[in-house]
């Protein structure tokens, strides 16, 4: 025990084994309480019939998994929800990476530019989307815009066709997210190591050969974090979709059938789970396959 106390210091030699536990215990019990459990339950749910704000239902195996499978809602919505995370997610990594390294440089009011510019990461994404709806509808001040300067002759339904609307929920979450990954590579570019870009600048390196030989093996780490979080926020998109096209909005993503399969009123909370469980699978998939190409671009 003696020699267990000498790599101890201070009060460390003073405490008890079970003090850490105390530290841990309250995010362990959230966690496995809104998140391991709830996940549990839901996997068991999506093999029964059970129904919203009824007991769990009879066991009927992976006939939930069937009905899913087989829905063409259910396709359509994953193809909406594939498109989303494909044109966003490379965006989404490469464009906060380049208004970083403008940024970056202290130069006189850039602090204030910085401020301005993460301004819409702190806004509520109910209130932007809700925003952009009033900015894009037909007699929105977009169109009137476009109409009055002779550009279009009549109103564009950016919240009436899927393609249009899609895009332009994609816009939204662009818009807003770019400032929030700006401030993570800042803090990754911050770490990186000056003296290779000045070896590389002495070599005769241009700005565009300096990003990718020096700063994108800087911040590699960063942007493979970046393009996870981001692949996982764009399987599971809702509130722009939702709120730009209504209830019945011409394009549906995998969440919004997740919604209503599990509607109180004629929804199947069996049904719903199954999608969930599936919904899982699918970014489980996409976050594999982005560890295998990266891991196969640090080889290269």
């Amino acid at each position: 025990m003696a020699k267990k106390e000498e790599h101890l210091n201070g009060a460390a030699r003073f405490r008890r084994w079970w003090v850490p536990l105390i530290w841990v215990a309250p995010p362990v019990t959230a966690i496995v309480c809104f998140y391991i459990l709830p996940f549990f339950t839901t996997a068991y749910m999506s093999l029964t019939d059970t129904l919203p704000l009824q007991e769990i239902g009879a066991f009927v195996g992976f006939d939930n998994f069937r009905t899913v499978l087989s829905d063409p809602a259910f396709w359509d919505a994953v193809r909406n929800s594939i498109l989303y995370a494909v044109c966003v997610v490379p965006l989404m990594v490469l464009l906060p990476l380049l208004l970083a390294l403008l940024v970056r440089d202290h130069v006189p009011g850039v602090g204030v530019f910085r401020s301005l510019y993460y301004i819409p990461a702190l806004c509520s994404l109910v209130v932007i989307s809700l925003a952009w709806t009033s900015l894009l509808q037909f007699d929105g001040s977009f169109n009137n815009l476009l109409l009055s300067i002779g550009i279009i002759d009549s109103p564009i339904p950016f919240l009436t066709n899927r393609w249009l609307l899609l895009f332009s929920a994609m816009l939204i979450t662009l818009w807003q997210g770019l400032p929030y990954y700006m401030v993570l590579y800042l803090a990754a570019l911050a770490n990186a190591d000056k003296s290779l870009y000045e070896a590389a600048e002495v070599d005769g390196a241009g700005p565009i050969r300096r990003f990718f030989v020096v700063t994108i093996p800087a911040v590699r780490i960063m942007m493979y974090l970046v393009g996870i979080l981001c692949t996982i926020g764009c399987l599971k998109i809702f509130t722009e979709v939702y709120l730009l096209g209504g209830p019945s909005s011409p394009a549906k993503t995998i969440t919004m059938y997740l919604r209503e399969q599990s509607d109180v009123t004629y929804g199947n909370l069996g049904i719903g789970s199954a999608a969930s469980v599936l919904l899982f699978l699918l970014t489980v998939g996409f976050l594999i396959a982005s560890r295998r190409l990266n891991e196969k671009a640090e080889e290269q």
